[in-house]
């Protein structure tokens, strides 16, 4: 039996229950998961080790949560076209000319939100320490001739969306999208979730245990499928997160370290219509055309249907990840998830480091989501 530490409401002990089954079956080393509800926390939880030498998981342990760091890109992107510095409907060059190059001039920005620029990976295949040069991943980005029609089909931009996010909003804001985030989402919610970490803080990072594979092995595909090519675009481990570089590298598509009360603190926000304890990240209504569905094509990287809104996952009739209709989610790379609810202003947020095979979520997320709308229902009663 693992000791799991925090507090709970207790009518969602069941979400607790979960959390502790999912040590049990031995797929967990150290995790945490939390819930909010109209924007206070009902579940704040962790549990088992920091590393695999047996140092704890503690309160303050923060993780890399890969591709959940998506949210916080795209919430950022949000709030620039809520203050009208962006207009998704407008092509990418019109903040980033150099984009226009080799049939780009129409890729739009919300082709960038929604995976369907046909830049789903870098033109040539790219090192470690290549990624962490922003400028350099921007300017291949720029010259990069699309891998098919833009604007025609989904392609999961596992690692560029970031690149061009980031470039986008640098362009018109002039920070980078690490600083935009910090400045003016972290710090004013008081989240300790971070793109680009301090190295003052590179000790509360808990250790991840891979799963045997590159993120270039998950997808079985043809060698010049575009599968193929984007994810050995860039080729990664999940060793990487214990290096000082990538720690400090602002990679807004998989690079964030936080935790899920971080998570769910800046997602309440989103839940909550865009405000949450005085602090306003953007208008109600941007969020409703977040929540639009822009595409349901298979993806050509995932190979799967996914329904894509602005930025985000969205609930689908053949996908419902919850019960509600207005859903916006994400998961990361070994497991990590973090999801918003407008109908029910609820969030749940998870994140661990052993991590599962898959792209897009596992069992241990999907166990703990069922569980905290179990709880919902019971406690409506």
């Amino acid at each position: 039996m693992v000791l799991v530490s925090g507090s709970y409401e207790e009518a969602f002990s069941v979400v607790r229950d979960a959390f502790e089954a999912n040590f049990d079956s031995g797929e967990e080393l150290g995790a945490s998961v939390a819930v909010t509800l109209h924007g206070k926390n009902v579940v704040d939880l962790w549990a088992g080790n920091r590393t695999v030498t047996g140092d704890p998981w503690l309160e303050d342990t923060i993780v890399n949560v890969y591709s959940t760091t998506k949210t916080m890109a795209s919430i950022c992107m949000l709030m620039l076209a809520d203050r009208n510095l962006i207009d998704f409907s407008a092509p990418v060059a019109k903040y980033w000319p150099e984009f226009a190059a080799n049939g780009k001039e129409e890729v739009l920005v919300r082709h960038v939100m929604t995976h369907q620029t046909g830049c789903s990976g870098f033109p040539r295949v790219i090192t470690v320490d290549e990624l962490y040069d922003h400028d350099l991943c921007a300017a291949l980005l720029a010259e990069m001739t699309p891998w098919w029609k833009p604007g025609t089909a989904p392609g999961y931009h596992a690692l560029t969306q970031g690149t061009m996010q980031a470039e986008i909003l640098q362009r018109v804001d002039g920070r980078t999208l690490g600083t935009f985030f910090r400045e003016e989402v972290a710090e004013p919610l008081g989240a300790d979730f971070h793109i680009g970490l301090p190295g003052s803080e590179g000790p509360r990072v808990a250790e991840m245990d891979p799963p045997g594979r590159g993120v270039d092995e998950m997808i079985e595909a043809e060698p010049e499928s575009v599968a193929s090519k984007t994810l050995k675009s860039c080729v990664i481990d999940g060793s990487e997160p214990a290096t000082p570089k990538w720690q400090k590298a602002e990679i807004p598509a998989a690079g964030g370290i936080g935790n899920a009360r971080s998570i769910s603190r800046i997602h309440s926000a989103i839940a909550c219509g865009g405000s949450i304890d005085g602090v306003k990240l953007m208008e109600p209504a941007t969020i409703e055309d977040a929540l639009l569905r822009r595409t349901f094509d298979r993806d050509l990287v995932l190979g799967m249907s996914v329904p894509y809104g602005t930025g985000f996952g969205i609930n689908h009739e053949h996908a419902p990840l919850s019960p509600s209709e207005k859903t916006l989610y994400w998961f990361g790379w070994g497991g990590s998830l973090g999801v918003m609810d407008i109908s029910e202003r609820l969030t749940i947020s998870y994140s661990m480091n052993r991590m599962a095979a898959g792209l897009v979520g596992d069992s241990r997320a999907f166990n703990l989501i069922a569980a905290t709308y179990a709880a919902l229902e019971k406690r409506r009663v």
